[in-house]
């Protein structure tokens, strides 16, 4: 069997060569990124803060640190992890032709990519829950891509994942623009665990998953609905973080 899944893998990529997946480019393995589009990606690596997740300027030389903004603004999640920076080039356009231009196939990938940046958080965890769509929005965009991500991660990491835990029951307006106090109210009230789901939260280590984290607000309001459904405790994995 290895050997006709070796020979399966060489006919495809005779027909389907190996392209990079924001460019097109021709690549040596499949589900990757040339080395053009590699080179432009803000990697996150230690030393970064242990709470949000952010990368530090600089090695402080000991484990554990939290940025100031975590000391003055700490989240209501317990830890946060991520692959990359949000920026312009391969990043942003990846997570723009996911979720809006229908490019399902890069789900697993960017899935995979979030496995590896999340390990510790996965190695104790018992679910992963995607942040949630408004019935709403989820029937004009068609899919969640955070659903799409949370699943891509399941299967690189054998966490199982639920997207029926947690619900979104305020259609909240657009957060682009708003200030962070603002960004907050916005999301007031806006998820909620179904009575019929408590269960599979309470006394729970579970993984939020999203796309990307800007001010962390709508990751903040689903995991306070998380702890109050009696999660034990909410870790935080995205592909990327706004700077």
């Amino acid at each position: 069997m290895p050997i006709l899944r070796g020979f399966g893998r060489v006919a495809a990529d005779l027909v389907f060569p190996p392209a990079c997946l924001n460019c097109r480019q021709a690549t040596d393995v499949a589900g990757s990124l040339c080395a053009a589009c590699w080179a432009k990606v803000r990697f996150i690596e230690r030393p970064f803060c242990e709470r949000l997740g952010t990368p530090f300027a600089a090695d402080l030389g000991a484990e554990g640190l939290l940025s100031p903004e975590a000391v003055a603004n700490p989240p209501v999640y317990a830890r946060a992890r991520a692959v990359a920076g949000f920026e312009d080039g391969p990043v942003r356009q990846l997570l723009h032709k996911l979720k809006y231009s229908d490019r399902m196939e890069l789900a697993k990938p960017l899935g995979a990519w979030m496995a590896r940046a999340g390990a510790e958080l996965l190695v104790d965890a018992d679910l992963l829950v995607p942040i949630p769509l408004h019935p709403r929005r989820l029937i004009e965009r068609r899919f969640n891509q955070a659903n799409a991500l949370a699943q891509a991660v399941s299967a690189a990491s054998g966490v199982s994942a639920d997207p029926f835990v947690l619900i979104r029951v305020k259609p909240t307006a657009s957060q682009v623009g708003l200030s962070r106090p603002q960004r907050a109210l916005n999301l007031q009230g806006a998820f909620r665990v179904p009575d019929e789901m408590a269960g599979q939260v309470e006394g729970r280590a579970i993984v939020l998953v999203d796309d990307v984290m800007t001010t962390g607000a709508t990751l903040n309001a689903a995991a306070r609905a998380l702890l109050r459904a009696k999660a034990k405790r909410v870790d935080v994995l995205v592909f990327a973080l706004v700077a």
